[in-house]
């Protein structure tokens, strides 16, 4: 495609849920072919929504979506189906060949498995695969498309370093129009050519040609300016009202006068501009502990890990005792996960956790949430000697209103699980926090908050990130690194 063609081109857009769920309203921009664009929304604001316009998955209500003819649309999903899980790479791929009509699919596999580093897991079983590297996978399947629009749904999430250096390199070498929503900035600045901003109040769409961190900075300039101007608005309007209240009961020549002040004032409040506003942080919280345990938390005497997609077992010398944090490490294919899910169903053989501790496990794919469960059943199960009134409170300063308690598990956001999954870790008051990649999917204003909560913690903390920003907020006593074992 032309450079300079416009490839999607929403024109006046409206679209809404159900009455009255209204995600966006007259929504107008342009993208031209080649650009790397970023989808700056707040939670809940419908990132997914525009990415569902785009390929047609939905309809809007009213207003025209414009694509070229022919053009291809492709989608790097956040989430590998669980159905596709149990299928090795080749399966997967084959599964899927025929809706993306491609004509040399073995040959087409590996040029995809090679621009992701996955060249060697032909054969391997998608369920064996660390976060990351299903993460790399999903990409791939994008990319065997050959789309001229390429959508990037949280790409970073479950990348490690290595990964997400060669995201960046791959993206500022792609030729063709990209459009991604992540909350990991210094990732967005590498490559961005501009910023696409939903306010998730107003439902209104603004483009920024800058960086991640000015638009944040130009957005908080212009809430205070916007706010000012309501302030103003609202002080004369008030000011008219009261003098046409004291004119209307004076000498009946002052009433037309009166009048006219009342309408005045009418009119000031409706030059007051609609309010934007950025979406809530969560409030501070903190994690109780366990009571009644002591001494020796934890101790770790071997670890296997993967070594050309062999298991190997490694010796370790950790004892973590209480008030101790530590961060582990590793390439995303080495076994975190694998381990710290062993850790937590008390299967990792070569550790020892004492009997009376209790788990607190926050993970990335959420697996231990009951999908089927409502977010209330959820969490009830997490603090059920809470009263009622506690529990909705907490909840609550979590932003999980009634509407998402009424919710089952599986049919929140992935951001909206990691709330519930952060609140239920409140509930609990674990002994042992185990915590992998706990920024996945959390919008940039619940990171230092959440930060806080972990550096406050009393008692023992395991945690992988791959977050520099937030690991350095955080107290660490210890570091396993299994690549240097």
């Amino acid at each position: 495609m032309a450079s300079n063609e416009t490839v999607i081109k929403f024109d006046s857009i409206f679209f809404e849920y159900e009455h009255p769920k209204l995600i966006l309203d007259d929504v107008k921009f342009n993208i031209r072919a080649g650009k790397k664009i970023t989808i700056m929304w707040q939670n809940g604001a419908g990132k997914s929504t525009i990415f569902k316009l785009i390929t047609r998955e939905i309809e809007p209500k009213m207003g025209k979506i414009h694509t070229p003819d022919g053009a291809t649309i492709a989608i790097a999903f956040q989430v590998m189906p669980v159905n596709d899980k149990p299928l090795t790479v080749q399966e997967y791929f084959k599964k899927y060949a025929k809706a993306w009509e491609t004509e040399n699919i073995d040959k087409e596999i590996m040029e995809v498995l090679r621009a992701v580093n996955l060249s060697a897991a032909l054969d391997k079983i998608i369920d064996k695969f660390s976060g990351g590297q299903q993460a790399r996978l999903l990409l791939a399947a994008a990319l065997i498309q050959k789309p001229d629009i390429l959508l990037l749904d949280e790409p970073t999430n479950n990348l490690d370093k290595e990964g997400i250096y060669a995201l960046e390199d791959f993206l500022k070498n792609y030729k063709d129009t990209v459009l991604v929503i992540s909350h990991d900035a210094e990732f967005l600045n590498s490559f961005t050519d501009w910023v696409l901003y939903l306010d998730v109040h107003t439902k209104e769409v603004e483009q920024f040609v800058w960086n991640y961190y000015d638009v944040v900075e130009q957005v908080s300039k212009k809430i205070e300016k916007e706010n000012m101007h309501n302030a103003r608005m609202k002080k004369e309007a008030q000011a008219k009202m009261d003098q046409s209240n004291v004119f209307a009961h004076k000498w009946w020549k002052l009433r037309a006068v009166a009048k006219k002040m009342k309408i005045d004032a009418e009119r000031m409040k409706e030059e007051m501009w609609d309010k934007r506003r950025e979406d809530k942080a969560i409030s501070p919280f903190k994690i109780e502990i366990q009571e009644n345990i002591w001494g020796e938390i934890l101790k770790i005497n071997t670890v296997w890990v993967v070594e050309n997609w062999e298991m190997i077992q490694k010796p370790v010398d950790k004892i973590l005792r209480k008030d101790t944090h530590m961060l582990l490490s590793a390439p995303n294919w080495m076994g975190k996960s694998t381990f710290l899910n062993a850790l937590a169903k008390w299967e990792a053989e070569g550790s020892i956790i004492w009997e009376w501790v209790k788990i607190g496990y926050y993970t990335q794919d959420f697996h231990n949430l009951n999908f089927e469960n409502t977010t209330y059943d959820e969490l009830r199960k997490s603090g059920p000697w809470l009263t009622e009134q506690d529990f909705r409170a907490q909840a609550a300063r979590m932003l999980i209103d009634w509407e998402m308690m009424k919710t089952k598990i599986g049919h929140l956001s992935e951001w909206q699980k990691g709330l519930v999954a952060f609140c239920a870790l409140i509930f609990q008051k674990p002994g042992l926090l185990i915590l992998d990649e706990p920024t996945n999917h959390i919008n940039f204003r619940h990171i230092p908050v959440i930060a806080e909560a972990l550096n406050n913690y009393t008692w023992t903390m395991i945690l992988v990130s791959h977050v520099d920003e937030f690991v350095w907020s955080i107290r660490i006593d210890e570091y396993l690194d299994l690549d240097q074992l």
